[in-house]
């Protein structure tokens, strides 16, 4: 079972890499070897796992991850690397930096711990600039990811086995260009409070993270396992952020607040389930 976890992506092209990482990734998409896109999720979690099951469990690998997930779009080659470490060691701050001492020790041993933490300042004190292309967000979707894609971009799929998967894909041009004109009418017709901090932060991701000719792909991961096949089909949250900016923008306040609150209580529920027996 997947976890329950969404995730966005920013598929980079091929001609974006150095030469000799474009080189890499060239064979890798040609390998047999290599998790298919339809396992490649359930590939990176298994791995993940392993190593947390270990003894002692193992934060982040030692070297960093030479997978990745592929698109192939009008013939170009598109990459999104892993960066298994690289997100281990920015998870792991996270979960350390709101859990108490008592209760992440109970998880990660001391030493295991400070190895994390000394490979991630090692590392940063590099100057490495790279930067994660994989968000993640657990139990839910925040709700500015959905701003960047329209619902004609949906791909949906259901299965009677555990194949069970919901994505939108666009261009990062595409994204962008939503996002901003979104940020721009709730700051005309609300005030510069309403745009969230969770809205600038990914405006600023995208900006420093993804090539002008890049990818975006929004996953529903494991979510799609705690909803049923009517529940998943009739999930519009793409549709109805979309709307709600419209209506916001003509100055329909009632639907933009009744479109607001339906999106709230849909994800209310499935976060729910987080504390379910």
């Amino acid at each position: 079972m997947l976890p329950y976890t969404a995730y966005l992506r920013v598929y980079q092209p091929i001609d974006a890499f150095a030469p000799r990482d474009r080189r890499y990734w060239e064979e890798y998409a040609g390998s047999t070897d290599r998790p298919r896109r339809i396992n490649a999720l359930a590939a990176e979690h298994a791995e993940s796992l392993g190593r947390l099951v270990s003894t002692p469990p193992v934060v982040a690998p030692a070297e960093e991850s030479r997978d990745a997930y592929l698109r192939r779009v009008d013939e170009r080659l598109y990459v999104c690397p892993w960066q298994t470490r690289l997100r281990s060691w920015r998870a792991f701050t996270e979960f350390t930096a709101a859990t108490p001492v008592l209760v992440s020790g109970a998880f990660v041993p001391e030493c295991e711990a400070d190895r994390a933490e000394e490979g991630y300042r090692e590392w940063r004190e590099s100057g490495a600039g790279v930067r994660p292309g994989i968000l993640s967000s657990n139990w839910t979707i925040p709700v500015p990811w959905f701003v960047p894609f329209e619902e004609r971009e949906r791909c949906q799929v259901l299965s009677t086995d555990t194949t069970r998967a919901l994505l939108y894909l666009t261009r990062v041009s595409q994204a962008r260009r939503r996002l901003d004109r979104t940020v721009a009418v709730l700051r005309e017709r609300i005030g510069e409070h309403a745009v969230s901090a969770s809205t600038e932060r990914l405006v600023d991701w995208l900006t420093l993270t993804a090539h002008p000719r890049a990818l975006l792909e929004l996953d529903y991961g494991g979510l799609p396992h705690l909803l049923s096949d009517d529940q998943l089909t009739a999930d519009r949250s793409v549709a109805e952020v979309s709307e709600a900016v419209e209506a916001l923008s003509a100055g329909d306040t009632a639907r933009m607040t009744e479109l607001r609150e339906r999106i709230a209580r849909r994800w209310k529920s499935v976060r729910a389930l987080e504390h379910a027996n």
